[in-house]
């Protein structure tokens, strides 16, 4: 995001260290989907270089996103991530007091379209929550992080 809409988006399906899959029936993954896809070790620097300044990442249920993240970066060797992430649950309950605050319930409430756990869709819905939620006046500086 930049001045208030969105520049970029990077959707790369990762192969993981192991053909063992779960929750598929969630997100409709197996491992004919990721084969041949590149690994987290080779996807994460070319993101994070495209990635450049950001002042913060934003996911929904953002410690669960950080700790699965920063676990990739240990599993991998590679540095853990040092953005600050701000949590969409969070700021749909500072800025609107919206519960329940299940992604599909903020994008419904604020008319935000979203193919739930589709990756990309579910990124982009947190990018429209904090543009939506800055534009009612929140400030990522102002809180909603709980790291």
């Amino acid at each position: 995001m930049d001045e208030g809409c969105i520049v970029e988006r990077i959707y790369e399906l990762i192969r993981p260290a192991t053909r063992e899959f779960v929750f598929t029936d969630v997100h409709g993954l197996t491992w004919a989907d990721v084969r041949t896809a590149p690994t987290f070790a080779e996807v994460w620097p070319v993101v994070q270089e495209r990635m450049g300044v950001v002042r913060f990442l934003a996911a929904h249920n953002a410690p669960f996103d950080r700790g699965v993240l920063n676990g990739c970066c240990v599993a991998y060797g590679l540095p853990a991530a040092r953005h600050r992430f701000v949590c969409t649950v969070r700021v749909a309950r500072e800025v609107w007091n919206i519960r329940p605050t299940r992604l599909p319930d903020v994008c419904a409430r604020l008319q935000i379209s979203l193919r739930h756990h589709h990756a990309e869709s579910d990124a982009e819905a947190c990018a429209r929550i904090v543009l939506a939620a800055a534009a009612a006046g929140w400030s990522p500086a102002g809180g909603a992080d709980p790291s």
